[in-house]
């Protein structure tokens, strides 16, 4: 059984697996709670026990299972269902059931697999002249560019954003007036880089590779893990600035959708 809650709060996310997933549930919860419309959350409960629950934002489903728990073929079945009913952009959920799940979703979702790296630092920062509490209207004039899907939720996208990062969720970081990344969230000492972009007329002088490894060493410096997720034909690109692939899920999407790259 699926059904809606707004009875949730940090211990019980706690007792969620530790994993991207539940670090953006998490960061969904500790932004908005749960008093919006725009924000749901649901249990996913089997024979009377509660297995895992995600969180439903932005047309986007996170989903995750609780330590020790095991989604069944039945609660996979009843799950696609609902993503049927619902019409989400992407779903994102363990490997495992993202491909059980894409298998009932053929028709209309395609998956789209992805590599996730972690930093490994090396103790040395370059000097480098970053805004790191950029004007995040000047943060958007890159990203428009860069991303169509943002380039037409301007206003979703500042607030959300801007709602974050007042919250220590997230944070921008502007190297002079054409490359930019933004940290999509900071939870439990794990930072998530994603929405890296250059304009089109500086591309190719190696700038987002540069700031990526900035960044990657000055939150190291902080004692915070950096992530991130790429195609797999990105890999040996990550590798070189000092990622490390450390595995492959799997992200459900909308066949008539168009993705970026990170």
């Amino acid at each position: 059984m699926i059904y809606q809650t707004k009875d949730i709060d940090l211990a019980l996310i706690a007792k969620l697996k530790d994993n991207n997933y539940t670090r953006r549930i998490k960061s969904h919860f500790l932004a908005y709670g749960t008093q919006y419309d725009f924000l749901r959350f649901f249990f996913m409960e089997y024979k009377g026990e509660r297995l895992g629950m995600f969180s439903e934002f932005n047309s986007a489903l996170m989903i995750s299972t609780f330590e020790g728990k095991e989604l069944p073929d039945e609660m996979i079945e009843e799950l696609a269902g609902f993503v049927r009913m619902l019409k989400p952009f992407s779903v994102e959920l363990e490997r495992k059931y993202g491909e059980a799940l894409a298998q009932y979703l053929e028709d209309d979702y395609r998956v789209q697999r992805r590599t996730e790296f972690t930093y490994n630092a090396t103790g040395k920062l370059p000097p480098l002249e970053v805004d790191e509490t950029p004007k995040l209207d000047d943060v958007y004039s890159i990203l428009a560019k860069c991303f169509p899907r943002l380039a037409e939720d301007y206003e979703m996208w500042l607030t959300d954003t801007s709602h974050r990062v007042r919250r220590g969720l997230s944070q921008s970081f502007l190297m002079g007036d054409y490359t930019t990344a933004t940290i999509q969230y900071i939870i439990d000492k794990v930072a998530l880089v994603g929405q890296v972009g250059t304009v089109p007329e500086e591309r190719g002088k190696m700038h987002a590779r540069t700031l990526l490894y900035w960044i990657g060493e000055r939150l190291a410096q902080q004692g915070i893990a950096v992530k991130l997720f790429a195609r797999p034909h990105r890999v040996s690109y990550y590798e070189e600035i000092g990622f490390k692939a450390i595995g492959i899920d799997v992200v459900l999407e909308m066949k008539n959708a168009t993705h970026n790259d990170t």
